[in-house]
């Protein structure tokens, strides 16, 4: 009866589930960033963002290989676009910034959606 009891515990999920939710926070910060934000404030957010998908990526990379694969190309792109940026970015550099940005959102939600199974 107490292993019945236990398989329904939270605490039963893989440790992605909660790393997962982090990182899906510090992306969602990366919306709440505007123009007084500066270029700084966008490679803070992308430093969290960092973090948070190599958390993610080490705890599940053996139960999800292609999306943990893909978040770490799509940070290390954003992370890259980033530090290329001047004080005064161009369109051009801005325009990169915004499309690694969206993969970045792209990649995380796939794995999202690959790993709901195991974390609801």
């Amino acid at each position: 009866m107490g292993v019945v009891v236990l398989a329904g515990c939270s605490s039963g999920k893989p440790a992605y589930c909660s790393d997962r939710t982090s990182l899906q926070n510090s992306v969602k910060g990366l919306t709440s960033l505007n123009a007084s934000s500066g270029v700084s404030g966008l490679e803070s957010q992308v430093k969290t963002i960092q973090s948070d998908a190599s958390t993610v990526v080490s705890s599940a990379k053996s139960d999800f290989p292609s999306e943990t694969s893909a978040i770490t190309s799509s940070v290390d792109a954003l992370k890259s676009s980033v530090a290329a940026l001047s004080s005064s970015p161009s369109a051009a550099q801005i325009a990169t910034v915004a499309k690694n940005a969206s993969s970045v959102v792209s990649s995380v939600k796939s794995f999202i959606d690959a790993s709901n199974s195991k974390c609801s």
